[in-house]
This record gives C-alpha cells, sequence and structure tokens, in this order.
C-alpha cells in the first residue's frame, strides 16, 4: 500500500523562485530513490482561520506564504529506505546560508492512507 509524507513551510513571498529551484531539485533526488511522486503546493487560496490555520502552525510572518508539500511513495519500507538514502546523499546537503525558508517553522510527518480515490 501507498505510503504518504506530507510538509508544511511559511516561505517569503519573495523567495518563491528560490524554493521552487530547490524543490524542484530536491524532488528528482527523491523520485530517484524510490518516490512515486513530489508535488510542492504553494499556497494562493490559503484561509487564515480563527483558532488555527497554516499560518499559525508555521508561525508565519507578514509576507510569507504557507507551503504544502507531499512526497508519495509505493510503500512505507520503500518511504523509510529512500529517506535513508536521500539523508544520505550529498546533493541534499542543506547550504544553511541560502535557504529559502526557516527550517525551524517546518512540520512533517508521515501518513498511511486511508483512503485512496481517483487517479493512481
Amino acid at each position: 500500500m501507498a505510503y504518504l509524507d506530507g510538509f508544511v513551510v511559511a516561505v517569503p513571498e519573495g523567495n518563491k523562485e528560490a524554493y521552487r529551484e530547490m524543490a524542484a531539485k530536491a524532488s528528482k533526488v527523491f523520485v530517484e530513490y524510490g518516490a512515486i511522486r513530489v508535488m510542492e503546493g504553494w499556497g494562493n487560496d490559503v484561509p487564515k482561520g480563527e483558532n488555527t490555520d497554516f499560518y499559525k502552525a508555521t508561525k508565519a510572518e507578514d509576507g510569507e506564504v504557507a507551503v504544502f508539500s507531499w512526497i508519495i511513495w509505493p510503500s512505507k519500507e520503500a518511504r523509510d529506505t529512500g529517506w535513508e538514502k536521500v539523508m544520505a546523499d550529498e546533493r541534499m546537503k542543506p547550504d544553511f546560508a541560502n535557504m529559502p525558508f526557516d527550517g525551524k517553522r517546518m512540520f512533517w510527518g508521515g501518513f498511511e492512507p486511508i483512503v485512496d480515490e481517483g487517479q493512481g
């Protein structure tokens, strides 16, 4: 059964292209190590909630956009093996001086699908 990794991060609006370039490079590495699909979503219709929302969860500052990302793996086993390889790959070593976002405010997790309808 497929397995999902999800990520949410706040990115300054002016860093959209730098983030896209970083994500495009990383996505190729994830696919190389077994991911079926990698998607990055730049928020353009993300409401602010009264109790919680993407902005509060990431402690977004004025001028930052919520980015929602996910990776689809063929299984949890493939994901665990793939992540081990991704983390050891020199191409994935962070360039902290040029990060287009504050990684301390990013959150993520792995998810077992319980509904899977449509394409795929």
